[in-house]
């Protein structure tokens, strides 16, 4: 094992793939000279070289769609947009020509590219520049969508990702890439589509993923000292979810609160909630709740802004009243 910074187990992730794989590239914004707005791509353009590590214009419709049409002609493009607000403009690439593209070709041609960068909330950024879009992605058929929520499931995911044959949006914190945390050595893997349980319990389950994780992981030891144990189940991959591993936790604990950092109509929690009640109800102690960010634009005043996101507060009072405490 070694310690690691998120950015530096991205980094590892798509370097090592790059050796292995030369049709593997990476393009976006300021990704070469600049070493990456987030210093995810630093050193990686004196490495690889400028035809393998390629800046682009400000232009996220453009040059996703250069990347669509590489990955349909042998190559595997990663694709960094400086946030995924940005990606918006490349939405169309992404959700009408990525997505379909194996269905409508009739099996012809898969896309195997990875589009990736910051998502979510990263301080007093406003409303334009802190949405998390999980759920937009994850409502498109086509598309792996995954939230890495530490540095050694962003290694082991982002290079699945890279080796998968169809387009994997892969959604990662801005305010984590300096997180430090435990990756281990040489070849390593996650396998999409598999949930990791953090923290085993038997009283409530707590169903999140990405950076909400922490605030799950603080939580569970608060009201370890009031003897609550607390599951905590951390999907890593939100298309395809891992319904098996939260119903067989449900089996188990009868209770169940689902956390993210996105608004709550339409949301993830939302989907998880349906399909507890459908496929575990008979094992449900009290109703499956939610704690999502408020239903509103994002703020920039910051006590607007801690008002808005799922906090320990909130999810303390959730576990709580499903407990009937």
């Amino acid at each position: 094992m070694k310690t690691l910074q998120y950015r530096e187990a991205l980094r590892e992730a798509m370097s090592e793939e790059m050796r292995k794989d030369k049709s593997v590239f990476l393009l976006g914004e300021e990704v070469a000279e600049y070493n990456g707005a987030y210093k995810v791509s630093q050193g990686m353009l004196d490495e690889f070289g400028p035809k393998r590590v390629i800046d682009t214009p400000i232009a996220e419709l453009g040059f996703a769609g250069i990347a669509v049409g590489a990955s349909m002609n042998g190559l595997k493009p990663i694709v960094e947009f400086m946030t995924w607000n940005f990606a918006i403009l490349a939405a169309d690439q992404i959700i009408n020509s990525a997505a379909k593209m194996l269905q409508m070709s009739g099996g012809q041609y898969h896309c195997p590219i990875v589009f990736r960068g910051g998502n979510g909330t990263a301080g007093q950024l406003a409303a334009t520049h802190s949405q998390s879009f999980e759920a937009f992605y994850a409502h498109v058929p086509g598309l792996k969508v995954i939230t890495p929520s530490n540095p050694a499931d962003a290694k082991g995911l982002l290079k699945s990702a890279i080796r998968d044959e169809d387009p994997v949006v892969f959604l990662e914190s801005e305010k984590m890439y300096g997180d430090k945390g435990e990756v281990p050595e040489g070849e390593y893997l996650i396998p999409i589509g598999t949930a990791n349980i953090k923290r085993k319990g038997q009283h409530v389950t707590i169903v999140s993923f990405g950076k909400i994780i922490k605030i799950a992981e603080e939580v569970a030891e608060i009201l370890a000292k009031e003897n609550i144990e607390i599951e905590i189940i951390d999907l890593r991959t939100i298309r395809p979810i891992d319904y098996g591993t939260i119903v067989e936790s449900i089996k188990k604990t009868n209770r169940c609160v689902v956390v993210e950092e996105s608004w709550p109509l339409a949301s993830i929690s939302s989907e998880i909630a349906y399909h507890v009640q459908r496929y575990a109800f008979d094992h449900l102690d009290a109703p499956v709740l939610r704690v999502t960010q408020t239903d509103t634009p994002f703020a920039f005043s910051p006590t607007l802004i801690e008002e808005a996101l799922p906090s320990k507060e909130k999810l303390i009072h959730a576990i709580k009243h499903v407990l009937y405490a």
